[in-house]
């Protein structure tokens, strides 16, 4: 689903005019743009310790690790600064190619299928491959060949699931998007191993005792083990610029203190992995999982409405359109949804991921909002509409003051269903960095390196949400019924 996700993108980006296969280099991408901007853009994907991962610091989140060190010296070699945005793994190298970021780091190894679609830099850092049993395990499952038969988790679009794929044939492999949610999946038995690079893998068995590394007989050459970095196609300046930083890196030997500073780092995130530690991850998650909520739900009913009078009306013109709208919106998810807004829409316009969530939720909630007016609209008697005739009201007016009102009464409980709907269903604009709750909670989750304290947690925050907000519009439609 992914792979077909990236290559849906790819081609979208072809056709608005955005890089991709054919090498067309992307104007931001270039070392002079980034000069003149001031700013190196880089994407990761802060779930993948001790590469990259995310701190708590007086408040506020903040990207750490071996890849963030590399990236502050490629900027700090430039001359600029460096902004870091995070998405999942998957959109890293799509970000790229359509323009999104200058540079995309997270541990990715230039395999030849990516190379085709990106440039890479030098390989920064050669990793062994492991694999991630539960201690209670390591007696069961000492090797690679005591793995057949089992299931076997790996992050989607990674080395780790390719070569899972290709050489454990008598094991079924389990894809997942975020490193933390394999992690859960092997402590609650959902799978028996986990493959990672062998840092990753020591640095999740040194900060939970209960797992356990044992070796991957992976038979691959060692440059099929390292990490590069991505950039846009052709983009040939930038990539020299990164290559003399890591040949910088290699000649005073630094990745060594980037290894130990990320090491410090993961031995204080750890120190107190309390669910309170963490309230300010959680309180920016749901306010912005609220501002998504309330601006989608009041643009989605204005769109809505004018949706639904276009859809109604006698004129082809007019209700050819809103029908169209209405059927692709409704007959596509809302994923897909938010990364071509993101992705797509972004190579025309560079639209902040924030804003990108909220046009998108907003979008998808005018065609449910539409057919809900539409239906109301419908439900009010024949005989009002004669009435306002016979009062002498024009179309207009009989719509406005007569229709309309009674159709918002009758509809009231589904506009009610609908916001509770939005506020869940918002989450899904995680995937493109928006720090929603959902992505807040897989922060956390990285940071404490606890998988289910923090769902619970955001689980009674959405279920208060939604509970207040279901007594609040059952009050109001009782007294709409009073009236």
């Amino acid at each position: 689903m992914n792979k077909f996700l990236k290559a849906l993108f790819l081609c979208i980006g072809l056709f608005l005019g955005g890089i991709g296969l054919s090498g067309t280099v992307h104007a931001d991408s270039s070392v002079q743009s980034i000069k003149d901007r001031g700013v190196l853009k880089v994407v990761t994907s802060p779930d993948y310790p001790p590469f990259e991962f995310q701190i708590n610091k007086h408040g506020k989140s903040e990207d750490v690790g071996i890849d963030i060190e590399i990236a502050k010296k490629i900027a700090k070699d430039l001359g600029v600064k460096l902004e870091v945005k995070n998405m999942d793994f998957a959109a890293l190298l799509v970000a790229v190619q359509t323009g999104k970021a200058d540079m995309a780091i997270g541990g990715i190894n230039p395999t030849p299928e990516r190379q085709q679609n990106a440039d890479f830099s030098k390989i920064y850092y050669y990793g062994g491959q492991e694999f991630l049993v539960n201690k209670a395990d390591a007696e069961k499952f000492k090797n690679q060949n005591a793995l057949k038969g089992q299931k076997v988790g790996t992050q989607t679009g990674t080395l780790q699931q390719q070569l899972a794929k290709k050489d454990l044939k008598d094991s079924k492999n389990v894809g997942m998007d975020k490193a933390t949610d394999l992690i859960l999946a092997l402590k609650t038995n959902k799978v028996a191993a986990v493959g990672v690079e062998k840092p990753v893998g020591q640095a999740y068995v040194y900060n939970d005792s209960d797992l356990k590394m044992i070796p991957a007989d992976y038979k691959i050459d060692k440059k099929d083990t390292g990490s590069a970095i991505g950039m846009a196609k052709g983009n040939d300046s930038l990539k020299d610029a990164a290559n003399q930083s890591i040949d910088q890196i290699n000649k005073e030997n630094l990745m060594p203190k980037y290894l130990a500073t990320a090491g410090k780092y993961m031995k204080v995130n750890t120190t107190d992995t309390s669910m309170l530690h963490y309230w300010k991850y959680f309180y920016d998650g749901l306010t912005h999982t609220l501002l998504i909520s309330v601006l989608a739900v009041i643009g989605g009913i204005i769109l809505g409405v004018i949706l639904a009078l276009m859809k109604i009306s006698k004129y082809k013109i007019l209700s050819w359109p809103a029908i169209s709208y209405v059927e692709v919106v409704r007959g596509t998810p809302m994923m897909v949804q938010v990364l071509l807004i993101y992705f797509g829409l972004g190579v025309i316009i560079n639209i902040p991921s924030l804003i990108a969530g909220i046009i998108a939720v907003t979008l998808n909630s005018a065609a449910y909002v539409c057919e809900i007016i539409r239906g109301g609209i419908a439900s009010v008697d024949k005989g009002q509409t004669e009435a306002t005739k016979s009062l002498g009201l024009s179309n207009g007016d009989s719509l406005r003051f007569v229709i309309l009102p009674q159709a918002f009464k009758n509809i009231w409980p589904a506009l009610g269903n609908e916001f509770i709907s939005v506020i869940k269903e918002s989450s899904i604009v995680s995937i493109i960095g928006v720090t929603d709750l959902v992505y807040e909670l897989n922060v956390v989750r990285a940071d404490t390196y606890r998988g289910v304290a923090p769902i619970v947690v955001v689980m009674v925050i959405y279920f208060v949400i939604t509970f207040t907000l279901t007594r609040g519009l059952n009050y109001l439609e009782g007294k709409m019924n009073h009236d």
